[in-house]
């Protein structure tokens, strides 16, 4: 079966999910029935050892293109069986909430935090080019 099959040809989730989004089941169960993918997903999400799951691990154990699986929890967010949470980024004086529920970008602040390692990088990619 061709991965996009899964999500109905969707390549766009209904939610803004990120490769690190944190989700959770919930214990709801979906009124209408889903395909055979979303039980899937919603049983890694319930498995989790810690209660949560990182939308790059759930794409990893299905071994589905992420797009796809952030099609499925979307899906599954609207149907109440998942939850899903933002990423948070540590930023300088911030502790582990920089930007958190301030609509602060948070990128920035982690980039700002860490300038020196992204110029070492930066540079060793330029000596190997």
């Amino acid at each position: 079966m061709r991965p996009y099959t899964a999500s109905g040809g969707r390549t766009r989730p209904g939610v803004a999910l990120d490769l690190l989004s944190l989700v959770t089941a919930t214990g709801v169960r979906p009124r209408v029935p889903l395909g055979a993918e979303h039980t899937l997903a919603l049983r890694t999400c319930a498995r989790a050892g810690a209660g949560t799951v990182t939308v790059a691990e759930v794409a990893g154990q299905l071994r589905l293109p992420a797009a796809v699986v952030k099609v499925l929890l979307a899906d599954l967010m609207e149907h109440g069986a998942v939850v899903a949470q933002a990423p948070r980024f540590p930023g300088p004086g911030t502790g582990a909430r920089a930007g958190a529920g301030t609509g602060a970008d948070p990128f920035g602040a982690f980039a700002a935090a860490d300038q020196n390692l992204l110029r070492a990088v930066l540079d060793g990619l330029r000596a190997r080019l």
